[in-house]
């Protein structure tokens, strides 16, 4: 099994699998930055599929960790649309633009964490079983996309303000599930290449590690001050995303 062996491309791989490591560790907002950068050397679907191996392995280390704290009644309610989410992005993986894609996971990230800023009370109203549905088809249809799926996903649950711990646990069984339901669909796209899955493979010890400091971390940041990170992180990813997407799409009507 052959690996890719360009130093340009680990030069943008290690720091997204360290993202990755420490969103699994339950700073999930930072994690979204993963498939952008490693998209500067491989398509975006492409680069998402060589990361999947990477995220499976991490859910299970993150599994164990947080088996014991997780919200029921959020899964119940987020994953039948995230499902539904995940089927309407199989359908258009072909004909969607990644661009268009970044504008919206942007978009949505970014107008929900200046409402928390601009309104703070609001941010405690809990969202219905409805928007939570519709929430958690767009963020099944953008994890999917580009392993982006954090943004719409906070905008339901960031508000029932669980507690700490509850919220990184469920967090990880959601989307353990989620990619656990891709590995048929980027098989049947063609994203599980000899060279792909053996980068994956090589950079597993780099992955492993990184998700230990993320929960080593997250267990020593007080509750206050990992929201207030998490809504942080969440502002400079969307906005990050938003300006990929767009520079893109200038570039391409020049």
């Amino acid at each position: 099994m052959s690996i890719i062996l360009d130093p340009w491309f680990y030069a943008v791989a290690i720091p997204a699998v360290f993202l990755l490591g420490l969103a699994k560790g339950g700073f999930s907002g930072v994690g979204i930055a993963a498939t952008p950068l490693l998209a500067l050397y491989l398509p975006p679907l492409e680069a998402a599929g060589l990361l999947l191996p990477v995220l499976i392995t991490q859910d299970l280390i993150s599994l164990y960790v947080y088996r014991h704290h997780w919200d029921a009644r959020s899964l119940k309610v987020m994953l039948p649309g995230a499902l539904a989410g995940m089927a309407i992005a199989w359908w258009t993986a072909s004909i969607v633009s990644d661009d268009a894609v970044r504008l919206i996971v942007g978009g949505v990230g970014l107008v929900f964490v200046l409402n928390v800023w601009l309104r703070p009370h609001a941010s405690a109203v809990k969202l219905s079983d409805a928007a939570g549905v519709f929430w958690g088809a767009v963020s099944g249809f953008t994890s999917f996309m580009t392993q982006g799926g954090g943004p719409p996903y906070q905008v339901y649950m960031l508000p029932q303000l669980l507690p700490k711990l509850v919220l990184v646990g469920t967090t990880t069984i959601f989307f353990a599930i989620i990619n656990a339901l891709k590995i048929g669909p980027y098989f049947l796209l063609g994203q599980f290449t000899p060279a792909n899955l053996g980068t994956s493979l090589a950079l597993l010890p780099l992955a492993a590690a990184a998700n230990m400091a993320g929960i080593w971390l997250v267990k020593r940041t007080p509750t206050g001050l990992f929201y207030r990170i998490a809504y942080a992180l969440l502002f400079v990813v969307s906005v990050a995303l938003l300006y990929q997407g767009l520079s893109h799409l200038v570039r391409g009507a020049t």
